[in-house]
């Protein structure tokens, strides 16, 4: 067998050598646990996470020295009381006496111009918290407990504690619990998942098992990582939901084409190494064709989406280390007992603990000897007999199917036209959390207060005559619009070299009257002022508000370089791998309808509004800001792993001289149940991060079930069969011009004969065709 491809020669020396292979990794998975849990995650400060103008702001700020203590309010609110009303009064009274006493709370404040509603039935008592900002969260329990038992205490008025200790201890307690939810579940709903598909319990396991340990080592060297390129909140949800999915993708794909060697008559490793030199490689293509859609976040702009495409890129890579070097290794060691179920392997050591005693009854023999329920239920057929039915009416009609599923997914489509991103603010919280709700009382007595526009003026004292007179100039102007509120209020660091002033703007933190109320400070209020004041004044503006309309405009400007990116070493792979300059071509563009059609679905649940009971949200009208280009490059590399994995095997078969119409029909038969099981993997742990509470994420999962979902049925069974029966023998044109470029050598030719001399079936077809065609068969 001419099997030398660098996954063939992996697998190959990975099985001779398990000892070797599986215990490096296990020594990998371990240490890398330990160090990252020793050297912890450095998250992205506040500067970090910004981009343009904000960012520059946050830099100001960070190198200010400020030393800005993590500041709380505590609402005082009646429906029928007014702040004059005795009981008001004595309210208000019991919250402040209690907050001075707490050894957490100082600098306790209450009853200035904006602490007080214009309404006169609410007002704010505002503090400082002791210690450091960054951990201010871990000591704000005692105050959020002494501010639960004043509301118990004061049954007829809402009392109710916010700030970003308070706020940040609640959603660090929401995000660990919901991930702690997805790691318990994805496990073993993957498993169960495998089962079904393989029918045996060894089967199932060893992908599960491979795919995790990936995970929780890349978790650690992601942690180690941290510490040069600072890691995002969202990208060890990310790592886990990818890799759980890739890992056992390329288990799966790996493990069936093993099994089918072995069903078709190959004994020893034979099946082994040739699954290692087929569908092996077909999944380093893949795995690099992934590699180059999450490097494509690079080049975002975003420190948020350098950090999440660095920790895919981590597990994605020792996902396919792991497929192309323990799984051979652990499957040759296993060999014929993988196909074992949970009764077999207990059958199995029973007759090991037997053998000193050298008993081997016969019932446990026939126990470990017999095949499992499901493989008795599943049978021995390797193809689907449902994909089979839609592809034979698919290539029957190609041009009705193409123009059908092409309308569907454009129909699918059409509401991305209207996309509208933001990110996400407290608002967008689960409605379920407290402090939420007491987030949503206060803004709406105190627009604005919680979350005001930043200005930042840095000069070599901005504390002079001069400059005090511009912060009274800025307040006049600002709140002459009509559009920014009070409390308008002026810090000045201990260096007297920069100040911030704070501006509570209109709306609701990042809606459009709130970003026209930002655009209106930045271009009408600042830039009379900013004039007057001394040559080399610098200024920025930030805050929730200027933060997602400066992401958004970075993403914008950066979202053409992404593209062109990872569609050009995409198509620059793929023109490598398959030598025709169409398959690339109808690759990016059934992979940009795929990605389409699940943002228009996106944009359909959560932007519109449907489904809010069923899925558990409240939909903000918007797309969380990160995650179009982030679910293009994930979704892009995900498809790309099908597409590569399905051409392979047709691409094989017409390599053996098979014509490309049967090829086309009998490859995508023979792998649809791979591609079936493997998409049945990937939705059900999407959709376990679509269960989760954070919109972000719930976003996040939702958008990548739909699109593998699509990608694996209407585009793979319906789109790319009838496209490929269309092209026919096009689909493998390569100009003149290119016919120079070298040989990635997908899946390489594969002489062995079936044991007993008798040509493979595949091999004697191909010979019957190229005697026909007077030439060697292939």
């Amino acid at each position: 067998m001419n099997s030398q491809n660098l996954a063939a020669r992996a697998g190959r020396w990975s099985a001779q050598h398990w000892k070797t292979a599986t215990g490096a990794w296990l020594v990998f998975v371990a240490v890398a646990v330990v160090l990252g849990q020793i050297a912890g995650t450095h998250k992205l400060s506040d500067s970090e996470q910004s981009t343009g103008e904000s960012a520059r702001a946050q830099q100001i700020l960070a190198s200010a020295g400020f030393g800005t203590p993590a500041s709380e309010s505590v609402l005082v609110r009646s429906g029928t009381l007014t702040g004059s009303a005795p009981e008001f009064r004595s309210a208000v009274s019991s919250v402040t006496s209690t907050l001075r006493a707490m050894p957490q709370a100082k600098n306790v404040r209450t009853g200035a111009a904006g602490e007080i509603s214009k309404d006169r039935h609410a007002q704010l008592i505002e503090f400082d918290m002791t210690g450091k900002a960054d951990t201010a969260d871990k000591r704000v329990q005692p105050l959020l407990d002494s501010v639960a038992r004043l509301q118990r205490a004061h049954p007829g008025f809402t009392i109710a504690e916010f700030g970003f200790a308070s706020a940040t201890h609640q959603l660090n307690n929401t995000i660990q619990k919901d991930f702690q939810k997805a790691e318990t579940l994805s496990v073993p709903i993957t498993f169960l998942i495998l089962l079904f598909a393989f029918g045996a319990f060894v089967a199932a396991g060893v992908p599960v098992l491979l795919a995790f340990t990936a995970v929780l080592g890349s978790l650690g060297v992601a942690q180690l990582a941290s510490h040069v390129f600072h890691a995002s909140d969202a990208t060890q949800s990310v790592m886990l939901l990818i890799g759980m999915a890739v890992g056992v993708d390329y288990s799966l794909f790996y493990l069936k084409r093993e099994r089918e060697e072995r069903a078709a008559g190959q004994r020893g490793h034979e099946g082994l190494f040739r699954a290692a030199a087929t569908s092996g490689q077909a999944v380093l293509i893949s795995g690099c064709t992934v590699l180059i859609a999450m490097a494509g976040m690079l080049f975002a702009g975003s420190k948020i989406f350098i950090s999440i495409g660095i920790g895919a890129m981590i597990v994605v890579f020792f996902a396919l280390v792991g497929s192309l070097t323990v799984l051979p290794a652990v499957l040759g060691k296993l060999g014929d007992r993988v196909e074992r179920g949970l009764r077999q392997v207990l059958a199995a050591t029973a007759l090991r603990l037997l053998r000193p005693f050298k008993r081997q009854p016969g019932w446990l023999v026939r126990l470990c000897e017999s095949p499992t329920l499901l493989r008795r239920l599943k049978g021995d057929r390797q193809e689907s007999r449902v994909w089979g039915f839609v592809l034979k009416r698919s290539m029957r009609f190609p041009l009705v199917a193409t123009v059908l599923s092409a309308g569907l997914l454009v129909v699918l489509a059409l509401p991305v036209l209207n996309m509208h991103t933001k990110l996400l603010s407290f608002t967008d919280l689960p409605k379920s959390l407290g402090i939420v709700r007491t987030y949503d009382t206060i803004q709406r007595s105190f627009p604005g207060s919680q979350d005001p526009a930043h200005l930042v003026v840095k000069a070599q004292d901005v504390n002079t005559p001069q400059f005090r007179r511009a912060y009274q100039d800025f307040r006049t102007r600002a709140l002459a619009t009509g559009v920014v509120h009070e409390p308008i209020r002026v810090a000045v660091n201990p260096a007297n070299t920069v100040a911030r002033v704070d501006f509570p703007l209109a709306g609701k933190g990042q809606d459009a009257t709130a970003i026209r109320a930002l655009e209106t400070l930045r271009r009408q209020v600042i830039p009379p002022v900013l004039a007057a004041l001394p040559r080399g004044t610098q200024e920025a503006v930030t805050g929730d508000t200027a933060g997602t309309n400066d992401f958004n405009q970075t993403t914008k400007s950066r979202a053409p370089i992404v593209f062109a990116f990872v569609l050009g070493l995409a198509f620059l792979l793929l023109l490598l791998t398959f030598r025709s300059i169409v398959i690339p071509i109808k690759a990016i563009v059934l992979n940009l309808l795929s990605v389409a059609a699940a943002y228009g679905v996106l944009v359909w649940i959560f932007q519109d509004g449907h489904l809010q009971g069923l899925l558990g949200f409240h939909s903000n009208g918007a797309i969380v800001t990160w995650l179009p280009l982030f679910l293009f490059t994930v979704l892009f590399g995900l498809s790309m792993d099908y597409h590569v994995f399905i051409l392979s095997r047709v691409k094989e078969l017409v390599d053996r001289g098979v014509p490309t119409n049967e090829a086309v029909e009998r490859g995508i038969r023979s792998t649809a149940s791979t591609v079936t099981s493997a998409a049945a993997v990937m939705v059900a742990v999407f959709a376990i991060f679509a269960s989760l509470r954070t919109l972000d994420i719930k976003q996040m999962g939702v958008g990548l079930a739909v699109a593998v979902l699509l990608d694996a049925t209407v585009i793979r069974g319906v789109l790319l069969p009838a496209a490929m029966k269309l092209l026919g023998d096009w689909n493998w044109y390569l100009p003149r011009w290119l016919q120079w470029l070298p040989r990635l050598n997908v899946e390489p030719e594969l002489h062995t004969p079936s044991p007993g001399g008798v040509p493979a079936p595949e091999t004697a077809y191909a010979a019957a065709v190229g005697a026909e065609r007077h030439e060697p068969a292939s």
